[in-house]
């Protein structure tokens, strides 16, 4: 039994072991600078062993951004070109293909595929995309088109995001990734991205997504302009979809990287910030089974650490991520299985290979490209 020595962790450690809920001013309290990180670490490390045992789960997977440019300016983003930049770039359908062989080839199970919002393309271009690219290759999972992307080809075609959905679910549509979370509160959205889908409709197209039998990830984006008390928020948001739906598989809490972007004056979050933000997150999302240290934003180091800090997963070998290398990340550009294994079982883990849907992937000693899919890896039920 954890025995914390700070007071304001008594009650809260009361509630965690009992499996009670925690509310908005414990949010508040795991996020306060006087709160011991160790002990909120640990008590969100017995939720994390209480929902994964001492698994550490990844995958093999590649980036896909078809285009770079947006019609967008969130002034966080470095992603983002304009139309007749120089830096702006579109991949035609020899390119997507290309790719989508190249990850084959590799092993991948999954791509992960977010872009820019083109002005030039229409809704049937990005669903062709999805077409094409699931008609190759079958076996690929393709987890794509953020909320902010349905809700923008809503205003291309006018139709209703579950209507969209159920046509890209049609085409080959797998998963849908969280990210465009960002942080809901109108009083930092509308700072860091005031024209750009909101959280209601985030959170509609999430809710749809779920009633149509699609997982989904969600996010949110720390260390910018908001507060604790805009993290808790955000938390409870999503907490409250995932009682309605249950639909959510993950949530990966995203460290800012200010540079080159509008934002290049802040510093980026600390270790420590990383570590709590991941920490509060585990103890305050008791209805999501997985929380993700994705390695790219974190480093390495933290991403490996925060496995005793409520984290269960490490994200994958992730080839060609562009968004958060073009905001400053220096983190490799690719990690092999070994690199990954290796880190998982350094922090005293268990590896485990998943798919994007949690079964676990099973590889051929011969040939790893050769793979298939076990069984689902169980979810305890949690009162």
């Amino acid at each position: 039994m954890i025995q914390p020595s700070h007071p304001s962790l008594r009650s809260i450690r009361e509630k965690v072991e009992s499996q009670e809920r925690l509310s908005f001013e414990d949010g508040l309290t795991l996020f306060a600078p006087d709160t011991p990180l160790q002990e909120v670490g640990e008590l969100a490390n017995l939720v994390r062993e209480r929902w994964n045992g001492n698994a550490a789960y990844f995958n093999i997977n590649t980036h896909l951004n078809p285009t770079n440019v947006c019609v967008y300016r969130c002034i966080f983003c470095a992603f983002r070109s304009d139309l007749r930049d120089p830096k702006g770039y579109l991949m035609d359908d020899d390119q997507l293909l290309e790719r989508g062989q190249e990850a084959v080839q590799s092993g991948c199970t999954e791509m992960h595929i977010v872009g820019g919002l083109h002005h030039q393309k229409k809704y049937d271009w990005y669903l062709n995309l999805i077409r094409l690219l699931h008609g190759a290759f079958p076996h690929l999972h393709l987890k794509a088109w953020t909320a902010v992307e349905i809700n923008w080809f809503e205003f291309l075609t006018r139709r209703s995001p579950r209507s969209i959905l159920a046509e890209l679910i049609d085409a080959g549509l797998g998963s849908m990734p969280g990210g465009g979370a960002e942080i809901f509160h109108p009083e930092i959205r509308d700072q860091i991205c005031e024209h750009k889908a909101d959280a209601t409709r985030w959170l509609d197209v999430h809710r749809a997504a779920h009633e149509l039998g699609l997982k989904t990830n969600c996010t949110m984006l720390y260390g910018h302009l908001e507060t604790a008390y805009h993290r808790v928020d955000h938390l409870i948001r999503l907490r409250e979809l995932q009682d309605e739906t249950k639909g959510f598989q993950t949530f990966i809490p995203l460290a800012f990287h200010p540079e080159n972007t509008g934002l290049s004056h802040l510093k980026k979050p600390s270790a420590l910030d990383d570590l709590r933000t991941i920490a509060v997150s585990r103890l305050m999302l008791d209805n999501i089974p997985h929380i993700k240290a994705y390695w790219i934003m974190l480093g390495i180091g933290t991403a490996q650490t925060a496995l005793a800090y409520g984290a269960d997963d490490l994200d994958g070998t992730v080839r060609h991520e562009l968004i958060y290398h073009d905001a400053g990340a220096t983190t490799p550009e690719l990690l092999s299985v070994e690199q990954i294994q290796a880190l998982i079982r350094e922090s005293g883990r268990q590896p485990v290979e998943r798919d994007t849907l949690y079964r676990e992937v099973l590889r051929s000693s011969e040939n790893p490209t050769d793979w298939h899919i076990g069984e689902a890896i169980p979810i305890p039920t949690l009162s």
